[in-house]
């Protein structure tokens, strides 16, 4: 009996392409989400974003006008995903920033709402690591 003869053997080879596919969808989608993990680390959150550039960041992590009364001047540079994620996991203090200007900065960045700058940096880092 010839291999053309057998009823099961296109079952197999579909199986065994099929199982090809799985295998090369696996490997591409490992690195993706390595790069992806990498970019979250690298991303930058603007405080306060863009938009409002040059007011300042109360201590509940409201935006306000320049000069505001127990609020914060903004950073001098965007704040790194990689660091915000320690502060926030840990409790600590975002670099070179004391603790109640830190709790300011990351109570604005909790606050970030979808169409505002710095929003997919903030929700991917609380997408959960692996």
């Amino acid at each position: 009996m010839s291999d053309q003869d057998q009823p099961e053997q296109p079952g197999r080879r579909r199986a065994l392409r099929l199982g090809a596919v799985g295998a090369v969808s696996i490997v591409s989608i490992r690195p993706a989400m390595a790069q992806a993990y990498g970019s979250v680390m690298t991303c930058d959150i603007p405080v306060p974003d863009p938009g409002r550039a040059g007011s300042f960041i109360d201590k509940n992590g409201k935006v306000v006008p320049p000069g505001t009364p127990g609020a914060y001047a903004p950073p001098g540079r965007p704040l790194r995903g990689e660091d915000i994620r320690r502060a926030l996991a840990s409790g600590g203090n975002l670099p070179g920033v004391d603790y109640e200007r830190s709790r300011a900065y990351l109570k604005y960045v909790q606050s970030l709402r979808s169409g505002t700058t710095g929003f997919t940096c903030f929700a991917s880092l609380q997408m959960p690591r692996r």
